[in-house]
């Protein structure tokens, strides 16, 4: 998945009129809740067969350190 192909799920999955970026820093993206929390975890499931745990997604403080636990 491509870094602007990323940035688009994460807008449509937070549900966000924010200008997202790679060094958006998530705590600044007020949608970045407890539900889009789960959201992305079972997208990184589904979509990229990533088994990941709450804590590895909580130690994510950028867009760009959510993608690469789905591309790394």
């Amino acid at each position: 998945m491509t870094e602007n192909a990323f940035i688009e799920k994460m807008v449509d999955l937070m549900d966000t009129e924010d200008e997202l970026t790679m060094d958006t820093k998530l705590m600044d993206i007020e949608e970045w809740d407890s539900l889009s929390f789960v959201s992305f975890i079972a997208f990184a499931n589904a979509q990229a067969g990533k088994k990941l745990t709450p804590d590895i997604v909580r130690s994510a403080k950028t867009v760009s350190d959510l993608y690469h636990l789905i591309e790394g």
